[in-house]
């Protein structure tokens, strides 16, 4: 059962989704009592490969207001991806060749309690198709209606 914590609701919209992947986070303390009282956005959030890592980009995790000081971490740094080399790699090679993109669709603890992303290789939709989803999504609720209506 997974408990999210914050879902990215626009990337469905924006992205034609591929293969989705879970990964894990490098986080630090605050960052996941953050997390757990709800405290992400990940509205701008992505991933880019660096140094053969694979890292999370713009995800806004807020600052827990409890920790010192000294522990307070910052709400918009890069986050490591913890993820098997060999997925890491086709990943890669789906970014430099085929010019995909990784989309960040939801933060989640898992069974055990472990922080988890779901990643998604993605590519951008036009407008043009986001209209034709659109018109294609009502014409189902409409086809649903007449058919309600019929019996």
């Amino acid at each position: 059962m997974r408990h999210p914590v914050a879902v990215n609701r626009r990337a469905r919209h924006d992205y034609e989704l591929g293969e989705k992947y879970e990964a894990g986070l490098v986080l630090q303390g605050s960052e996941v009592k953050s997390l757990r009282a709800g405290g992400a956005s990940l509205r701008e959030a992505y991933a880019e490969p660096k140094d053969g890592e694979l890292w999370l980009v713009n995800a806004h995790i807020a600052p827990w207001r409890s920790a010192a000081k000294g522990h307070q971490h910052e709400p918009k740094r890069p986050r490591k991806l913890l993820l098997h080399r060999r997925q890491i790699d086709r990943i890669t090679v789906a970014i430099n060749e085929q010019g995909m993109t990784v989309a960040l669709l939801s933060i989640y603890f898992n069974e055990t309690g472990t922080a988890k992303a779901e990643i998604a290789l993605a590519r951008g939709r036009k407008s043009r198709d986001r209209r034709y989803d659109i018109g294609k999504r009502e014409w189902q609720r409409e086809r649903a209606r007449v058919m309600r209506e019929r019996g």
